[in-house]
């Protein structure tokens, strides 16, 4: 499955861990291909930087770089696709969906309201954590 996991949910994974780290587990696994774009990157370097992760990020004895280095070799990087501007309250998350049509994923991860309200954008599902790793499951299943 070809996914695109927003910045929340990357952060999530990498600080916190729980459900939202069962995707990136799931990619070091094989049956997902993460993508992701240098703008989506710079988002979650700039993300990682705010002074309320300051102690997850100590505690992960990672520096930031090292952090966002780890999830770009994880992912495969491509050039976002582009297109016309779609999330008018946060121009951000437009972002997501031009690497999502660049990269063909099947679906974007994502915690944000913006994204999650368009339910699907040009054929791509946008799904919570929750949903996805559902969705692991089926494909998983009629394997």
């Amino acid at each position: 499955m070809r996914l695109v996991l927003d910045t929340n949910v990357v952060v999530s994974a990498m600080l916190w861990g729980g459900r939202p780290r069962l995707l990136l587990d799931a990619a070091r696994a094989g049956p997902v291909r993460l993508f992701t774009s240098a703008t989506l990157l710079a988002e979650l370097d700039e993300t990682l930087r705010y002074p309320k992760f300051r102690g997850k990020i100590d505690a992960s004895h990672l520096a930031i770089e090292q952090l966002v280095a780890l999830y770009a070799g994880l992912a495969t990087v491509v050039r976002p696709a582009p297109i016309e501007p779609v999330i008018l309250a946060d121009p951000d998350d437009d972002a997501v969906l031009a690497c999502a049509l660049a990269a063909r994923a099947a679906c974007i991860v994502s915690g944000d309201s913006h994204l999650l309200n368009l339910g699907a954008w040009r054929g791509i599902e946008v799904l919570s954590v929750q949903a996805a790793l559902r969705r692991l499951d089926e494909s998983s299943e009629r394997c």
